[in-house]
């Protein structure tokens, strides 16, 4: 008798919990932003015949459920104490490494879906033979730093993908390929990378802004032309936030300030607003501190350089980019009049005819490994 009573109260507090859960999901606001997690959240999925058929409604509904599921950042945590109390070293995704680094796990994609990418790039440079592209492929620290993994963590090699998509790109007249690797390794035991955060730090920017500057035939401002600046001690970046570690160091977070400045203004086409600053204060009092750099991510951005007649270096670039390029892209304003940023993932127009109607001869690509290789946006080149 007492089992039965003690079961069906197990039932009701069971069924009780998901209503209230439920309640909870259906009149809580859907947010845009995570600041937990540094990321955009899954909008409301759109209801069309389309969607359906594609299974792209589903696909998103279960990542809104995911998303916005109620007390989400409370339960991520106890699932990391958990694992720490197991004595695990991976948690989310991310690996908790020696040195106080945190790592992502990176599988490599197939040969062919790398091929397609591959073949995108190849087909944006053909698309204006009378211009010029480089492409800069940077690794994230677990290619640059895999001794410093947990015992026997699995994972691919970005060096060998580093590798075979400059064999891919082997071969096209107006395309210059940069492997980040050859431009890191010879500084690997300098603070190029964050420990808790997926980016370089801007020491790492700026020795690829030097191999890029160097690539164009520039010559590259050295490090005593700039003022070393510390704006942060408290930056916990994107791993830290995804492994939700214990005991993590922060980071710290320092900019470059050039001896003499060049005025510059920043238009960001997304809010139609203009602002003569490359840096956002207000980010140093958020989770998401790297967004100090350009003010974070937005879709199409131009920034245009008061340089000297006579100093400049290149009238007009068109820089394609994830946000390894916003720590990259203030020492390039010290070169070029015109800069204009777009971030594929956010930009949904032809890149090429973009750059056909604002007369743009040059293009640099800015990518981590990571994000070439998992995300297929890459393919809106061929729009």
């Amino acid at each position: 008798m007492m089992k039965k009573q003690t079961d069906r109260l197990l039932a009701i507090w069971f069924i009780a919990t998901l209503f209230v859960l439920a309640l909870i999901f259906l009149f809580s606001p859907a947010r845009k932003f995570s600041e937990l997690e540094n990321r955009y959240l899954q909008a409301e999925p759109k209801l069309t015949w389309e969607h359906l058929i594609s299974k792209q409604f589903a696909e998103e509904a279960e990542s809104f459920v995911t998303d916005h599921f109620p007390l989400r950042g409370q339960w991520v945590w106890v699932k990391s104490l958990s694992e720490q109390l197991r004595l695990q070293q991976e948690n989310n995704g991310i690996y908790k490494g020696k040195d106080g680094y945190l790592f992502e796990k990176f599988a490599k994609p197939t040969p062919a879906l790398l091929a397609q990418y591959a073949d995108a790039v190849k087909g944006f440079a053909a698309s204006s033979p009378d211009s010029e592209l480089t492409f800069l492929l940077a690794p994230t620290s677990i290619g640059l730093y895999p001794d410093k993994l947990p015992w026997k963590a699995p994972h691919d090699r970005q060096d060998q993908v580093n590798a075979a998509v400059g064999e891919e790109l082997r071969g096209s007249a107006n395309l210059t390929y940069i492997n980040g690797f050859d431009v890191l390794k010879p500084h690997i035991s300098a603070p190029i990378y964050y420990r808790t955060d997926h980016h370089w730090t801007t020491l790492g920017a700026y020795y690829a802004y030097e191999a890029y500057a160097k690539q164009m035939g520039w010559t590259p401002h050295p490090m005593s032309n700039y003022t070393v600046k510390p704006v942060s001690d408290s930056f916990l970046g994107s791993y830290h936030t995804r492994g939700q570690f214990s005991l993590a160091k922060p980071d710290l977070l320092q900019v470059f300030l050039p001896k003499k400045p060049v005025p510059t203004s920043v238009y960001v086409a997304d809010t139609d607003t203009t602002t003569d600053c490359l840096y956002d204060e207000s980010f140093l009092a958020k989770k998401d501190k790297y967004s100090y750099f350009l003010g974070g991510v937005h879709a199409l951005m131009t920034l245009t350089s008061d340089i000297p007649e006579g100093e400049e270096d290149l009238d007009k670039l068109l820089v394609v980019k994830d946000s390894y390029a916003h720590s990259v892209l203030p020492f390039l304003t010290q070169h070029v009049k015109e800069i204009h940023v777009i971030d594929m993932r956010y930009y949904n127009g032809s890149i090429s005819e973009y750059r056909k109607a604002n007369g743009i001869s040059h293009t640099l690509m800015l990518f981590n490994t990571a994000t070439f290789s998992e995300n297929n946006e890459i393919l809106k080149l061929n729009k």
